[in-house]
């Protein structure tokens, strides 16, 4: 079973602000960087957002900097994705895990996902 629980997607309009949070029920992820990734129909998943192991550096695909933030708290062992100026472009399953650099990107380093959230931007 996956570690990962996903939650705080919804169906909101263009513009609008959500903030997705992943509870990870493993320990031993609270030394890993973490990451957002998302998955829109008939789409690969893509990488969204990344922290850094001690939360000191993040990174975001082009398309979503300035809108969305990463964050942590360790000690409730969630890692959250607050979401500003929601586009329609926006709308996908959002998934979170472990992650590592892989080139010029992202990649989940556990090998499996949870069940994800589903965020909806209407225009």
């Amino acid at each position: 079973q996956v570690p990962l629980v996903e939650s705080g997607g919804g169906l909101v309009q263009a513009g609008a602000s959500l903030r997705l949070s992943c509870y990870n029920s493993r320990s031993g992820f609270r030394g890993n960087p973490m990451g957002w990734f998302r998955q829109a129909p008939g789409e690969e998943r893509e990488f969204v957002a990344a922290i850094s192991s001690d939360d000191t550096n993040t990174y975001y695909r082009d398309s979503v900097k300035g809108r969305f933030t990463i964050s942590r708290d360790k000690a409730k062992s969630t890692v959250y994705q607050q979401m500003n100026n929601l586009k329609p472009e926006d709308t996908a399953v959002y998934y979170c895990a472990p992650a590592m650099p892989h080139g010029a990107t992202w990649r989940n380093s556990l090998g499996s996902w949870g069940q994800g959230t589903q965020v909806t931007v209407s225009s």
